[in-house]
């Protein structure tokens, strides 16, 4: 193929980024990802500064824990109908704007609330917000692996992405910046400054309220053997005559609901299906663990919150958002599993520049390497991901199956995070680093094995043909 041939093939390649489908998932990445690290490191930069300590603010993570734990309720998103919402937006839509203002709610509840006045209703409002966001995500999780091919995940995954990183910004940076503008002095607690920084958080959420209000439902059809297999299951409890009516309707849903989408998983998989939780479990282990404690750890080294705002929130999540793009493309170019594999080694790689900025010290050169390294891989790295596992899930049960496979994913790492601060308190950070590191090696046999024996496939329900139109 010539030059031009192989530009026009390119130029292609990265029109798929602004077609209808794809398009959406920017502005609902932006609401996915916008009360992340409002639960999790703006919160800790905040609990910091009303000095709360690190070990407690390392246990006060697992508020993130909802997001490892919204499989248990995703059945309910997949299958019970909401009253109104979901008659006048469809099951997907209406879900996301429960879980929206849900958010708002949450938010607006942080904004008047002082951590050092009572921690514990502190907590319980953003385990609100994290709860419900992890609501938001089951839903739009659902959405996007519906809206498209697998062939086109990692295009859909990268605007998601985008989008999600230009919220982090926001949250991040953006939430820094207003709380430094905010405060009458450079140092100190302001309370006040807080509190206006949560509220414009809040009515940043209206983006996501606007953009389920302007989307279509997607149509998707199970394929004949999920059909057929659900109608022996309704025959097989209809036949149950002694169970009376409501009973016997009610396990004719939990059946449908709870039980296939796992059992379809393990049917289709078998053994390999352990292989792959494995892999899931622990892919972004090293990140997770790591992001823990990183606002702790720009604290301790001296960083003001412009500089982190600058260089870790907005710099770092740029740099995410290329890598977003590079590994969408790589994934379309190349394949999944070469990708994810390259992701796997990038990001236990870079938190070795993490232990090397902790002995250098308050260096904002430094600091702008490690960034620049470490979000870039990360970006190509989780695109790889989002496309691996939305290529194991069945859309007769998207949000189950990938709520499942998404929340496996942070389960181990931010449990394990939640001890970051102790083992900071005990082993220095430079130590904690090279733990981090050292934690992803595993990761890499696992992604050769699921090379070997778990190509990639397609969706079990989509043609290969659909776009994202």
């Amino acid at each position: 193929m010539n030059s031009a041939g192989r530009l026009s093939d390119w130029s292609k390649t990265l029109a798929v980024y602004w077609q209808p489908g794809a398009r959406s998932m920017l502005f609902l990445g932006f609401s996915a990802g916008l009360p992340l690290l409002l639960v999790f490191g703006t919160l800790s930069r905040w609990l910091r500064e009303a000095d709360i300590d690190r070990s407690t603010i390392g246990f006060l993570s697992w508020v993130a824990l909802a997001y490892g734990f919204k499989w248990v309720w995703a059945p309910l998103v997949d299958r019970l109908k909401l009253p109104w919402l979901s008659e006048k937006l469809g099951r997907r839509r209406g879900w996301m704007l429960l879980a929206q203002l849900s958010i708002i709610t949450g938010l607006c509840g942080l904004a008047f609330s002082d951590p050092r006045d009572g921690l514990q209703g502190f907590v319980m409002l953003a385990l609100m917000v994290a709860f419900s966001s992890a609501t938001q995500d089951i839903a739009i999780d659902a959405y996007r692996i519906e809206r498209a091919a697998v062939r086109l995940q990692g295009v859909m995954a990268a605007n998601y992405m985008i989008g999600y990183r230009i919220a982090m910004i926001v949250s991040g940076g953006g939430a820094l910046g207003i709380a430094q503008l905010a405060s009458p002095s450079e140092t100190g607690y302001h309370l006040g400054a807080w509190m206006v920084t949560y509220l414009a958080m809040a009515a940043l959420m209206l983006v996501g309220v606007a953009t389920v209000l302007l989307i279509q439902e997607p149509d998707v059809q199970p394929n004949p053997v999920t059909l057929e297999r659900e109608a022996a299951v309704d025959r097989m409890i209809e036949r149950q005559s002694w169970l009376p009516g409501v009973l016997r309707h009610f396990s004719e849903w939990f059946y449908g609901a709870v039980i296939s989408p796992f059992a379809d998983f393990i049917g289709r998989y078998r053994w390999h299906a352990v292989l792959i939780l494995a892999l899931i479990a622990t892919y972004r282990i090293s990140d997770v663990v790591l992001g823990v404690i990183s606002q702790v750890f720009y604290v301790d080294l001296g960083f003001t919150k412009g500089e982190v705002a600058v260089i870790a929130n907005v710099l770092g999540i740029v740099m995410t958002l290329l890598g977003a793009v590079l590994g969408g493309v790589l994934v379309t170019r190349l394949g999944v599993m070469r990708i994810l594999f390259l992701g796997g080694v990038l990001a236990a790689a870079t938190n070795l520049l993490f232990a090397w900025l902790a002995g250098v010290g308050h260096d904002l050169a430094m600091l702008t390497l490690v960034i620049v390294a470490d979000n870039l891989s990360a970006g190509l790295a989780t695109s790889a991901f989002v496309a691996y596992l939305s290529s194991l899930t069945n859309v007769s049960y998207s949000a189950t199956q990938y709520a499942l496979f998404s929340s496996i994913m942070l389960l181990l790492p931010k449990f394990i995070g939640g001890f970051s601060g102790v083992m900071v308190d005990g082993l220095g950070y430079v130590n904690f680093f090279l733990i981090t590191t050292a934690i992803g090696i595993p990761v890499l046999i696992l992604i050769f094995l699921a090379m070997r024996y778990l190509p990639a496939r397609e969706l079990p329900n989509h043609e290969p043909g659909s776009d994202t139109s």
